[in-house]
Order: structure tokens, then sequence, then C-alpha cells
């Protein structure tokens, strides 16, 4: 039986033992601290138009959400009402989780080894996609690449939004630091 006190994420074991002492090898860091590491991911699945029909999509995005992320997803509700789509103030729209520590590892792991490689005609993630202060952004033009949804129950295939924040300064730490996580750009 597996102790979850003992137990660490492949990811994280890899970070500590292998991926920092590379990192402060190739940027020269003179401190620890300085060294880039994962800070969090954010998941999100806005559930657009559908919600505004029915509002019981929003709790089906959560619903799947939640079996992704492994924590509980929250629903994202309209903090304006804006008549030409229809949308008013409070109307639930999406959900949103936020990973940290060991389930952030766990996810970007099944993330990296899982489910990209099932995305259809799959090449690759852009390296455009960071931000400027160390942060990947991605989307999925569908959830049910994840192994935890079960394709025959799902009413509705959402897109997801998947932002990876990193302690890295420029974004050739934070694309270095993906990159011995085995993220797999295209260029």
């Amino acid at each position: 039986m597996l102790d979850a006190a003992s137990y660490t994420p492949r990811l994280k074991a890899q970070y500590w033992e292998t991926v920092r002492v590379a990192l402060k090898e190739e940027f020269s860091y003179k401190n620890d601290m300085q060294i880039p590491r994962l800070d969090k991911i954010v998941l999100n699945i806005g559930t657009g138009n559908e919600s505004v029909k029915d509002s019981k999509k929003a709790r089906s995005a959560q619903e799947d959400l939640t079996l992704i992320a492994g924590q509980k997803a929250v629903i994202t509700r309209a903090k304006k009402s804006i008549a030409a789509f229809r949308v008013r103030e409070n109307m639930p729209l999406g959900a949103k989780v936020t990973l940290r520590g060991d389930r952030m590892y766990d996810f970007l792991d099944r993330l990296i080894t899982v489910a990209l490689p099932r995305v259809r005609d799959f090449r690759g993630v852009k390296g455009s996609s960071l931000d400027g202060r160390g942060n990947f952004a991605m989307g999925l033009r569908e959830h049910i690449v994840f192994p935890e949804i079960d394709f025959d129950k799902v009413d509705e295939v959402w897109g997801m939004d998947i932002v990876i924040c990193t302690t890295a300064e420029t974004d050739a730490e934070a694309r270095t630091l993906l990159k011995h996580f085995n993220m797999p750009f295209n260029s």
C-alpha cells in the first residue's frame, strides 16, 4: 500500500535531483533561491454561450475539471451584465482550479506524458507562448484527452486553458525549465 507521507511525484523528484543542478550550471546562479521553479498551474474551462442557454453546463465543466485536476474546481461567474451576449451578472460561465505542490507536479506529468500525445495531429507546443515574465500558457481544444474523463459519459466537449506559472525572470529560463521536464516544444 502506498504511504501518502512517503509519496513524492516523479517530476518533483526529478526537479530536486537533476533539473536544479542543470539550471544552476547553465545560467550561473550564485544563490539557490535564484533557480527557477514551478509556482502554480491554473486550469480553466470556459463554457461560453452554452452556459447562457443552460446553467447546468458550467456544473458539468466543473465536474470534469475536478476529475482532471484531482482537486475541486470552482465555478466562474460573470462580473458584469452584457446584454449583447445575454449574460447577466453572477451567471455561471465556466470553471477553474489552481494547482500547487504535489498535485501540480502530478498534473504536469500527466499532461506531458499522457494527454499531449493523445492530441490529434500534435506537433508540439508553441515556444512563443511564454509571456515575457516566465509564464507559459497553452490551450487544448478537447478536454477529453485526459484519461480521467470517460468519453461515453461526456455530454459536451470543452476547450481548456492551461497556464504554467514559474518563478523564472525571463522566457529563456522558463523555457529551459520546462524543457528539462520534457515539455514538447515544436521550435
